[in-house]
């Protein structure tokens, strides 16, 4: 079957599923259930043909394993921070932040700025040197200098655990998304997501992957733009008079002004702000974007240009979370939680999706829903490519074949890895639909801070560093990581029905990072192996590669 036969069959799933919905009846008790949504749906289906069409043209220029993996490191600086943002600006973000600030207020702004805030550092610290280092993934640079299987193998493993946990949010996401603004079954929302990425990855690569996200990126950062105004509009352009509104408003008052329960907890939120500060810098997927720039410049441009686009969309989700507490809190139309203290406050966990259709009828929140979807298909893009590489180049390619795997080897592997990963996410996905995956998120960033991090800054910057010491750091995080979060009260209480959480904190960066890097430093140190002083030797060599990107892997010329 050739790739214009499955992109066909590819349209035309995403059409029939969609027309069940029109018939769709509303289930009874889902209070957050919305009305059939044509346009919705009209838009949803208008974008993956679109996406599907530039699939077919990136399909006829992915000719080599560079191309499937990095886009041949041909992706400018612009174009790439454009990619970045529509990896990391997702539905999540647009639904999940705006609905934070709606009902917490101060809070809400603080823990979005918590999302923003490791990008300095990316910025700063990783950027030039992943791209003077690395060719693929994020274990080329922790096996620079160190045993390449071992140090690959490890890093693969937390690649793919990272990776599984983010696409299990993604699929559960995308199915509560759809089910509650399209009308489709949850499982079929699911499955059309799974079979998309996997079409996008396999036939498309990088190159779909990039420009899809590029396309979704303009597609938020302008529907969220046009919204912003006119909420602005609402309250005459004044900010002033927008805080003034949503104290008059909200059923806390001036208390939305300041700190709350949310930040009650100092440790809490210190465990919080490490995990996300420092899990961004973790998370494969987005370190594998630095990769498809040709030079450590584009790479540096490339973040420039994601941390401007990012932190002006969370200034917006900021804004329309305030603007909503007076625009759809107070409205009937919009009624879902009750009264307190007189004042309704309804919106439940779709706030920007309300107000949308308040302040730009149906067509204007078909548009925002179409968009969130495609946010979605964006994100578990990447996902899933990086998650393949991890499986093709690292694992097999270069642990199972020691370096003597052809380039079509690979590539068949990362697409069969690709189709077997969409697989997963889609039985995972409907695993979870009834449970709270809240935790997930903080366990996804906490394990990227806590098992990835350590290990990659001290191999780009520390002399020290052995092969001992980054497998045992780099094992106690994750294994400490994912630990603490199942004896913690998302898990243990609310999933397992255990009357008290063995561990007292949701968070566990604060924990799980420190003990990485204080095992990682402590073993490299005590290691006296003949090994152990080669790779500490061998750290000049790699210093000046990644200072002057001599010998870095150059774009492709198509």
């Amino acid at each position: 079957m050739n790739f214009k036969t499955l992109a066909s069959l590819a349209a035309l799933l995403a059409v029939t599923v969609a027309l069940p919905a029109f018939a769709a009846p509303a289930d009874v008790g889902m209070v957050e259930k919305q009305p059939i949504n044509v346009t919705a749906i009209g838009m949803f289906v208008a974008f993956v043909v679109l996406t599907l069409g530039i699939t077919y043209w990136a399909a006829s220029r992915t000719r080599t394993a560079a191309d499937f993996y990095t886009a041949g490191g041909g992706i400018t600086g612009f174009q790439n921070g454009l990619a970045i943002a529509g990896d990391y600006m997702s539905a999540a973000t647009l639904l999940g932040l705006s609905s934070l600030v709606f009902a917490k207020g101060f809070d809400g702004f603080i823990f979005t700025i918590s999302f923003f805030v490791g990008w300095p550092i990316i910025l700063f610290l990783i950027a030039e040197r992943l791209r003077n280092l690395g060719r693929f993934t994020f274990a080329d640079i922790a096996s620079y200098r160190l045993d390449q299987s071992k140090i690959r193998t490890f890093a693969a493993m937390g690649s793919l655990t990272v990776v599984c946990f983010y696409l299990i949010v993604q699929m559960v996401g995308a199915g509560q998304l759809i089910k509650l603004l399209f009308g489709l079954d949850y499982n079929v929302a699911v499955i059309v997501v799974g079979v998309l990425m996997v079409v996008y990855v396999t036939f498309g690569g990088m190159i779909a992957t990039t420009w899809v996200q590029i396309i979704k990126a303009v597609l938020l950062l302008g529907g969220g733009i046009v919204l912003m105004l006119l909420a602005l509009n609402h309250f005459g352009f004044s900010l002033e008079a927008m805080a003034r509104s949503a104290i008059n408003s909200h059923k806390e008052g001036v208390k939305i002004m300041g700190p709350g329960s949310m930040l009650a907890d100092p440790v809490s939120a210190v465990s919080l702000s490490l995990g996300l500060l420092f899990g961004t810098a973790g998370l494969p997927h987005i370190m594998m974007r630095f990769f498809t720039v040709p030079n450590a410049k584009e790479a540096r441009k490339s973040v420039f240009v994601a941390s401007g686009l990012i932190g002006f969309f969370f200034l917006i989700v900021c804004v329309l979370g305030l603007a909503a507490i007076t625009i759809v809190g107070t409205n009937p139309d919009f009624f879902e939680g009750g009264k307190v203290g007189g004042k309704l406050i309804g919106g439940g966990n779709m706030p920007v999706m309300h107000l949308a259709k308040a302040l730009g009828g149906d067509m204007f929140l078909g548009f925002l829903s179409a968009v969130a979807f495609a946010t979605i298909l964006a994100v578990v893009s990447g996902l899933a490519l990086a998650g393949a590489s991890a499986i093709s180049h690292d694992i097999y390619a270069r642990v199972i074949r020691k370096g003597k795997a052809t380039e079509q080897e690979e590539m068949r592997v990362s697409k069969l890895a690709s189709l077997l990963l969409g697989v997963l996410a889609v039985v995972l996905g409907i695993m979870f639909e009834k449970q709270n995956v809240a935790f997930l998120v903080g366990l996804t960033f906490g394990i990227a801070a806590s098992a990835n991090f350590p290990v990659l800054i001290l191999s780009m910057y520390w002399k020290g560093l052995t092969t001992r010491g980054a497998l045992y750091g780099g094992v106690a995080g994750l294994v400490s990581a994912v630990t603490l979060v199942v004896l913690s009260k998302a898990v243990w209480v609310v999933v397992l029905d255990n009357p008290a959480p063995i561990f007292p904190y949701e968070q566990p960066a604060l924990f799980s990072m420190t003990l990485a890097f204080l095992v990682t430093i402590v073993v490299s140190k005590l290691d006296r192996s003949h090994s152990a002083e080669a790779e500490r030797a061998a750290y000049g060599d790699q210093y000046v590669r990644s200072q002057t990107g001599i010998g870095a892997a150059a774009a492709s010329n198509h």
